[in-house]
């Protein structure tokens, strides 16, 4: 195999992939810029320390947010809603592993890995779910017609 047919290879998976790598790496990036803020303002804010339970409130509902971008972008096919949430959720605990070495106390809340299995649980389970409703879908789309028996 020469060398131009595998770069017309790589150059076709990136263009059938590249609404997913996109939209996972914008994720994991927001993801990022709000894991950020929040540790900031809890550690570096402390005329906020009374607003703490509202702060904590805002923080989780912008992550919730942003994590239900690539359900949203790809509800109908969840193989690339899974790939995408996977990929953000990852750059998302790189950034939280990094801010654990700046933040050492950080880690006994939640270690990366930790929060990386719980991203990655709860982007394959909407991913199962969103499978199962298109099977259901196209099951009632087009219905099963039943066998008769032959009587004796």
């Amino acid at each position: 195999m020469n060398a131009r047919s595998q770069l017309a290879g790589i150059k076709r998976f990136f263009s059938l992939h590249d609404t997913t790598l996109r939209v996972g790496i914008l994720t994991g990036l927001a993801l990022s810029g709000v894991f950020l803020t929040w540790l900031f303002a809890a550690n570096r804010m402390p005329e906020l320390e009374r607003f703490a339970y509202a702060r904590n409130v805002v923080a989780a509902a912008a992550v919730l947010v942003l994590m239900s971008l690539p359900v949203c972008r790809f509800l109908i096919s969840p193989g690339q809603m899974f790939v995408t949430g996977i990929l953000g959720w990852a750059l998302a605990s790189l950034c939280y592993f990094l801010l654990e070495i700046r933040f050492p106390r950080l880690e006994n809340r939640m270690g990366a890995l930790h929060l990386f299995m719980l991203g990655a649980i709860a982007y394959g389970f909407l991913s199962v779910l969103a499978w199962v409703v298109s099977i259901l879908r196209l099951a009632r789309r087009h219905p099963v017609a039943a066998a008769r028996r032959r009587g004796p």
